[in-house]
């Protein structure tokens, strides 16, 4: 009857197929695996206790999601709208496109940037619907875009951006098992190619934020000059 000890797997199974609650659902498989191995439940409560406090750190970007919602209460995603509006000649694709080199910038110095919760959602996005801004009232459609553009952008500048700084856990992770695998490698000669291919992923992003400004300045009529043209209404 050993494979009863697999009730576990079982139970986390149909937890994600009826898609319950995933924290929950852990716990009882834990909780039952304990169960049918005979484990006692003060053993149990104390190795989960114990798992929890070494890894407690995984959970402190909770902490950060309270400080956001105060933030975008009190004006954070207004006076962002407001600076991005100031800016002559703004775009939503060279805002996006500034803004991926800087988070690919701030990866190279080992500066973490919070995600899409803490960073793309009350920032970004708003900045970025504000660029838009110039075209006039843009149709659902295309703030939809806009919300996609700049998710994705995040997670290009993430992607390709993160293994530029020598001390990444990805860099290091990546030389050890080399290593073990006996390659000759260092993280340095490992940075250089990632730094490559971080510019190459920003070069071409550049170009695909230029071209999808091109069609919303066809779509909805802007001139050179960066104005209206109202022709396009009649």
């Amino acid at each position: 009857m050993e494979w009863i000890k697999l009730i576990g797997i079982f139970i986390i199974l149909l937890g994600f197929l009826f898609k319950l609650d995933t924290i929950a659902v852990v716990v009882f498989a834990a909780f039952a695996t304990a169960l049918v191995s005979g484990i006692p439940i003060m053993d149990f409560l104390e190795a989960f206790g114990q798992a929890f406090v070494e890894n407690r750190l995984v959970t402190i970007f909770l902490l950060t999601l309270p400080m956001i919602g105060l933030s975008e209460r009190f004006g954070l995603r207004q006076q962002a709208v407001i600076l991005i509006r100031k800016i002559k000649g703004m775009t939503p694709g060279k805002f996006l496109t500034l803004y991926m080199a800087i988070r690919e910038i701030a990866g190279l110095l080992g500066i973490r940037i919070s995600g899409h919760p803490q960073f793309v959602r009350p920032i970004v996005n708003p900045m970025t619907q504000a660029a838009a801004t110039k075209y006039g009232d843009i149709s659902d459609k295309d703030k939809e875009e806009l919300k996609a553009r700049a998710a994705a952008n995040e997670n290009y500048a993430n992607f390709y951006g993160q293994n530029t700084f020598v001390a990444a856990s990805g860099v290091l992770l990546i030389a050890g098992t080399l290593r073990d695998l006996n390659y000759d490698v260092s993280e340095a000669s490992i940075v250089q190619y990632s730094l490559i291919v971080a510019v190459i992923a920003l070069v071409l992003a550049a170009i695909s934020n230029m071209l999808y400004d091109r069609k919303l300045a066809k779509k909805y009529g802007i001139t050179k000059d960066g104005d209206l043209n109202n022709d396009t209404d009649n």
